[in-house]
């Protein structure tokens, strides 16, 4: 299967990049208040998922420092050590979480973020959220020296605004760099960056969106809709988000139908297609990072790759989606 995923580069970046990356949050361990989202995965698991994505032709690992202070970069590291040869290839994000930190603190956990990933390489080093008390500037000057002392490849951001994105690329040009990436919250039910500011300006500036959360915590995947009970076996808060009650199940059940119709006919999952909408309706722009929990689910993001909706049926799923958001 692998050699049908075609490769993109990530923004102004160099890398070549599957469009599917792995979501790493639920490889926290437990750990932390961010950690505790997910159930504990045993190392068994962790390296079966990352096996078949690496398999399937996913050749990117999305981490960070928060999730689980380092567990998530830890296990990552680990599996992909039990992959061997397979994993050569293989590129790693991880993220500098700012909250209550200046940006002096970039150069001072960055060893720490390679240790914690086993001495391999952070091919995209990103800041993980726009509030510090420190600038934009000052975190992308840290972040430039870190590339010319060869400890990171590259310069991401996440969840940043159209004008602190444009603020990141511009500071980085300074050092003759430019921003690769900005990371955010984007799936069929969420479509606030086309409307923002992010999305066009990410294409003006040539940034890759990498969209979180691509099926709204699940919800995209329609299995709630067809049986509402496994809304009860949702451990963590995200059993709570308004998409899971009975009336937001209802709400979005038009597009679940229309997602399985799909499916059916490209013999695929409403999964997978929601998956294909994200990483072919603004062309090369935007990738998206699944999460697995079970290696089913790993199997199920690469065979995400491996088809593309046509124009019309990308722009029919984005009006009926938009559609069933507006009814909120």
């Amino acid at each position: 299967m692998e050699d049908k995923v075609e490769l993109r580069k990530l923004g102004n970046s160099d890398l070549l990049l599957s469009p599917l990356g792995l979501g790493c949050w639920q490889f926290s361990n437990g750990s932390g208040a961010v950690g505790k989202f997910w159930s504990v995965l045993d190392k068994e698991t962790v390296g079966e998922i990352v096996k078949i994505s690496l398999e399937g032709g996913i050749n990117w690992f999305d981490t960070a420092e928060v999730y689980g202070g380092g567990e998530s970069e830890k296990a990552l590291d680990a599996a992909l050590g039990q992959a061997g040869t397979l994993a050569d290839d293989a590129y790693i994000a991880t993220k500098w979480w700012p909250l209550l930190r200046t940006a002096g603190s970039i150069g001072g956990t960055i060893n720490e973020r390679i240790s914690c990933l086993g001495g391999r390489r952070i091919d995209l080093h990103q800041v993980h959220q726009p509030f510090s008390f420190s600038s934009v500037a000052s975190e992308m000057h840290a972040m430039a020296k870190l590339v010319e002392q060869g400890k990171i490849g590259h310069v991401g951001v996440s969840n940043f605004s159209a004008g602190k994105m444009r603020e990141a690329d511009r500071v980085l040009r300074e050092h003759g760099l430019r921003l690769a990436s900005n990371q955010v919250k984007y799936n069929l039910l969420d479509r606030r960056i086309e409307n923002n500011g992010i999305l066009g300006t990410a294409k003006e500036l040539g940034v890759a969106i990498i969209a979180y959360s691509p099926l709204e915590q699940g919800i995209l995947s329609g299995k709630f809709h067809r049986n509402p009970s496994l809304v009860q076996a949702i451990k963590g808060p995200r059993r709570w988000m308004g998409g899971f009650k009975a009336d937001g199940l209802k709400r979005t059940l038009p597009l679940i139908e229309r997602l399985e119709q799909l499916a059916a006919a490209y013999e695929a999952s409403p999964t997978q297609i929601a998956l294909n909408w994200l990483i072919h309706a603004h062309g090369d722009t935007v990738f998206a990072i699944p999460g697995a929990t079970k290696p089913h689910h790993a199997q199920e993001n690469v065979r995400a790759m491996t088809f593309a909706l046509t124009a019309d049926e990308l722009s029919e799923l984005g009006q009926l989606a938009a559609t069933v958001s507006k009814q909120r």
